[in-house]
């Protein structure tokens, strides 16, 4: 009965070692996935507000910007780069190459909008 114990203990573990290798392959493939980043300008409010999105490297991302009057988004970014958006919906696609934290911010009103952490 103990020897049974002992079997049973050691299969559940190998079993947990493989689902932690596998999430681990899913974590390197998720790399590949778009991240989308939904900013709303509405009533003179910009919504996310300064929120942290984790990124990796090369990943690509979409700020997707659905707003009821005209304007623009600046990133901090090597080169420094701006979005031009007019009411309605608007998707810029983007990705960062070097890791660091990227703000995206608007300067009417003046806030940072997303912080992306790039690794």
């Amino acid at each position: 009965m103990q020897r049974l114990r002992i079997v049973g203990a050691a299969l559940a573990g190998i079993m947990l070692l493989g689902t932690a290798t596998a999430c681990g392959s899913g974590d390197e493939a998720s790399t590949d996935e778009k991240v989308v980043v939904d900013i709303t300008v509405k009533d003179g409010e910009i919504t996310p507000k300064g929120d942290r999105v984790k990124v990796s490297a090369g990943q690509p991302i979409d700020l997707v910007v659905t707003a009821d009057t005209a304007g623009s988004l600046h990133m901090h970014s090597d080169p420094e780069q701006e979005f031009a958006y007019d009411v309605g919906t608007k998707t810029f696609p983007i990705s960062i190459d070097r890791p660091g934290v990227i703000e995206v911010e608007s300067h009417d009103p003046a806030q940072i909008i997303v912080q992306l952490e790039v690794r």
